[in-house]
């Protein structure tokens, strides 16, 4: 084709072009945007008209192209009839130049079209990737709960791609859709015979081709739902990889994926076949639509009715023909792809927000710092400036009124009308505020891979170069001062390198308990107004609890502190401890006082009942500590 053949005239300007892209500064969109959820293609066609100059420019580029590439069979055919009579005249340089002069054009605009159709791929592929990673960090577990891991990496991974793969073929679609219409008015003027022909022969062959794309865009979303759900398998067995070693579940994993890893394969191969099947039409039914149309133009030709020129140019033009129909193909197939990939795209967005801005009046005065926490829901007041602890016999209660104090729930729309902070309903505060001046530490940790630094930096990542030492100095200060106070000196031991060592993923290289004060030491190190803590000692002993009580009560000096616990060692160093029973508060007074009854004999019973529990199972702890450290030293 002459388009493959120019291509292979300038590899180098191609590569060249490739570069120029690749050294785009402009992405990731600073915005990505609000997309429409309702259907695919709407999504689509919103995409396109946000980077819709860069679609316009690469269309026009592409229509310029085709229609010169058109134009070649044309000035071609007219130099035949007109310009070989007389030798090297005047007629033929001028129709040389001419179709000089459209190679140069058709050169130039499949180079820069090139270019545009890599960053129209790019531009379209990243902003689905940033949308989704933008919705799924602002989702909670909620995302988790609804999709499987697998469905929400795969759309990343390669949904993204098949939209951008679209805004990839828009121009050259375009553009030979333009040079189809200029054609079809040249070949009606010059035999109405072959341009009926030709005109009526390539949609015929378009359909015959369309017939094939319905069940290829069955089976390719066959194997995307195959796909997705390996990799979840995937994502699972691998994460839990230590539990499946320790109860001897490794073979049963291994056989569920490789079980699963079969049937992608398998729908895999039967994508391959459609496929087969319409790549092998596309070349068939073309050339045997070439082959009729020479020999149509041929017996016209010999009869008399059309000049040898015009039997060239009717030639050019059915093989010239044959590009607009791949584009379209391509197009349609492509198309197919993506409208498959778009709804699992969808899928997640249409995921509810946990951490959207929330609906109600204009934001309201930030409070003066040091405000009382309050939630009118359980009748929890939390002065400013102390350290509370949170007791109830189902930690699951406790758990809940610590999610709502930071609008961590999923149904933080209502729960944020009801938490005060200083006076001010959070609602009134906004979301991104909320943030800013409380911060919820849950009971599981999670840890992400990155330097020991990063990871403990959090929202007050160092970013000082290594020239100023001392302010490196001083960062690193801070970050060791809250691994001391969170009792997590051994971190620095077990990690390489110390805070420049990697955390692994996850945080697997670590034990549960270095795990949890690692996050506490995170947590502490951003220094909200507000901070509440979730089990933040269940996982180590009694003497490290100790050590974390001690030292937490004295680091939160001052500033609002909400400690979701049952143990006695933690009870004793804060300044209110508050009993929750079904869900609102029952009681309240210091550790000593609720045991000595100052809130009643039943308070007391009920209370004593669930720290004893606690004291029971931290004793347990301490001795299975104990015992561990004993086998080690032997």
């Amino acid at each position: 084709m002459p388009n493959d053949h120019l291509a292979r005239l300038i590899p180098s300007t191609v590569s060249g072009a490739r570069r120029t892209v690749a050294r785009v500064r402009s992405l990731p969109e600073t915005d990505p945007g609000t997309p429409p959820l309702t259907s695919a293609p709407a999504y689509l066609w919103w995409v396109a008209r946000r980077q819709g100059l860069l679609l316009l420019g690469s269309s026009l580029l592409a229509v310029a192209s085709a229609v010169s590439l058109a134009a070649l069979p044309f000035l071609l055919g007219r130099v035949v009839d007109t310009g070989l009579d007389d030798g090297l005249s005047r007629e033929l340089l001028v129709g040389c130049l001419l179709i000089l002069a459209a190679g140069l054009v058709l050169v130039l605009g499949n180079v820069f079209g090139h270019i545009l159709d890599v960053h129209n791929w790019l531009r379209g592929a990243f902003r689905t990737s940033q949308l989704v990673g933008h919705h799924v960090s602002r989702t909670g577990d909620a995302v988790t709960a609804e999709l499987p891991t697998g469905e929400v990496v795969a759309t990343v991974a390669s949904d993204a791609l098949r939209v951008g793969e679209v805004f990839y073929v828009t121009a050259r679609f375009i553009g030979g859709l333009v040079a189809y219409l200029v054609v079809a008015a040249l070949l009606l003027d010059s035999s109405v015979v072959l341009g009926v022909a030709v005109l009526v022969g390539l949609p015929a062959v378009a359909g015959i081709l369309a017939l094939v794309v319905r069940p290829l865009q069955k089976r390719q979303a066959e194997q995307r739902e195959a796909a997705g759900r390996l990799t979840t398998l995937g994502s699972d067995t691998v994460s839990g990889l230590r539990i499946l070693r320790g109860i001897g579940g490794e073979d049963v994993f291994a056989a569920r994926y490789r079980e699963q890893s079969q049937r992608v394969r398998r729908a895999g191969v039967r994508v391959a076949q459609t496929q087969s099947l319409l790549d092998g039409l596309q070349t068939l039914l073309p050339g045997l639509f070439l082959a009729g149309v020479v020999w149509v133009g041929a017996r016209l030709a010999l009869s008399g009715e059309i000049t040898p020129g015009q039997l060239v140019t009717f030639y050019g033009y059915a093989a010239f023909l044959t590009e607009p129909l791949t584009a379209a193909t391509q197009a349609v197939h492509v198309l197919t792809r993506a409208l498959v990939g778009v709804r699992k795209i969808l899928r997640v967005l249409r995921v509810p927000v946990t951490g959207a801005e929330l609906p109600g009046p204009p934001a309201a005065p930030a409070p003066a710092p040091g405000g009382d926490v309050v939630d009118e829901a359980s009748g929890l007041v939390v002065r400013g400036g102390t350290v509370t602890a949170l007791v109830s016999a189902d930690p699951d209660e406790t758990a809940r009124i610590a999610t709502r104090l930071g609008l961590l729930g999923r149904e933080h729309a209502d729960d944020a009308a009801r938490v005060t902070l200083g006076g001010v309903p959070l609602a009134a505060l906004g979301l991104a505020e909320v943030r800013r001046r409380v911060v919820v530490a849950e009971s599981t940790p999670q840890l992400f891979t990155g330097l020991l630094r990063d990871e403990l930096a959090g929202r007050q990542a160092d970013d000082a170069p290594a020239g100023l030492g001392q302010v490196r100095e001083a960062a690193d200060a801070r970050l060791l001062a809250a691994l001391l106070a969170a009792d997590g000196q051994d971190v620095l031991d077990s990690v390489p390198d110390g805070l420049d060592g990697e955390v692994a993923e996850k945080g697997r290289s670590l034990s549960g308990g270095q795990r949890q004060r690692l996050a506490l030491a995170r947590a502490l190190l951003t220094e909200p107004e507000v901070l509440v803590l979730v089990e933040p000692t269940s996982a180590v002993d009694a003497h490290t609890e100790a050590r974390i009580a001690a030292r937490l009560a004295r680091v939160r000096t001052g500033r609002t502190t909400v400690v979701v616990t049952a143990s006695p060692l933690v009870l004793d160093r804060v300044d209110e401890v508050v009993l929750v029973a079904e869900g609102t508060v029952q009681a309240r007074g210091t550790h000593r006082g609720l045991l000595h009854g100052s809130a009643g004999p039943d308070a007391a019973a009920r209370y004593r009942g669930v720290v004893s529990r606690a004291a029971a199972e931290e004793t347990t702890t301490a001795r299975e500590e104990e015992e561990h450290r004993e086998a080690a030293r032997r």
